[in-house]
């Protein structure tokens, strides 16, 4: 029995599974059973974060589930990426998410490296950090859900990962760090204004989607140690020179590790005219390119 604060979850088996083997298929078979059945002195609160945690592992075994062509008890064959649980309103793992994983992937992380998770969503990339063997990583989101999630996940994959509420450096102003990886909202919206609820304001990013990424140039470079990196991953449609041209004012090295075409979700895809009317994007386009920046400083 596991206890998260004053939940009781029972019964939680990760159990892979060979099926099918003279077929040679693979599939992961997964059963939860979520015990929320506590005193009623423990109040309407507790059952109701019961119910949450109940709703993140059925999350948890139906991504799984719908997996039938992976088989890992952490890491997905596919993305090599860790299965997570999320809850409502956090951003799930994309095409983004999975280009800049591959690029972390690349940097040699040890017992002495200091990671800094900024937006930190679901976690994953936190989560992939202390699996590559970073010494320390911390994760910043000004969302309770993302603080949530990814605190959740951290302790489901059995990694300590700092958890911090807040925006963006302003938690871990002072401090420095050898790595920083971002995923942040760069997608351009109708209003200039963030949103401050909602899973839009994991996206949305003002008028021209640098809403976030210009604040994330001009404060990454102060948290960054002498030879530091920052990996941040953003579109086409929010102006990658603009990034560039701005952290090498900082006086930071910047190249460009990664480039996938992907087509455009529900959100682009349902503002395409008003991004056709600006300029941004050419008559019929239905693609976008998403681009993981690497910045020594």
């Amino acid at each position: 029995m596991v206890r998260f604060g004053i939940l009781y979850v029972a019964s939680f088996s990760w159990r892979p599974t060979f099926r099918d083997t003279c077929n040679h298929s693979r599939a992961l078979g997964v059963r939860l059973r979520v015990v929320d059945e506590m005193p009623r002195s423990k109040g309407v609160g507790a059952h109701a974060a019961a119910w949450v945690v109940k709703r993140m592992l059925w999350s948890l075994y139906s991504s799984i589930g719908a997996r039938n062509d992976l088989w890992s008890g952490v890491w997905t064959a596919k993305r090599e990426a860790p299965v997570l649980v999320r809850l409502p309103g956090v951003y799930p793992a994309q095409h983004d998410t999975w280009a800049l994983v591959g690029a972390l992937k690349q940097v040699t992380l040890g017992p002495d490296s200091r990671v800094l998770d900024l937006c930190a969503g679901s976690g994953v990339l936190s989560v992939c950090a202390a699996k590559q063997g970073a010494g320390r990583v911390t994760a910043v989101d000004v969302s309770r859900r993302a603080f949530a999630t990814t605190w959740i996940n951290a302790r489901l994959h059995r990694r300590s990962v700092r958890v911090v509420r807040g925006d963006l450096t302003e938690p871990v102003r002072g401090e420095r760090f050898d790595l920083v990886v971002s995923n942040p909202p760069y997608v351009p919206a109708e209003a200039a204004g963030l949103p401050h609820s909602g899973i839009a304001r994991s996206w949305n990013a003002g008028t021209d989607g640098r809403a976030v990424l210009d604040r994330i140039c001009v404060q990454v470079p102060d948290v960054l140690n002498a030879g530091g990196v920052l990996l941040l991953v953003q579109s086409a449609l929010s102006g990658i020179e603009k990034s560039q041209t701005m952290l090498e004012e900082r006086g930071l090295r910047v190249d460009v590790v990664s480039r996938v075409e992907v087509p455009f979700g529900p959100v682009l895809a349902a503002r395409r005219d008003m991004l056709a009317q600006r300029g941004v994007i050419g008559p019929g386009q239905r693609s976008e390119e998403l681009v993981v920046l690497r910045a020594v400083k």
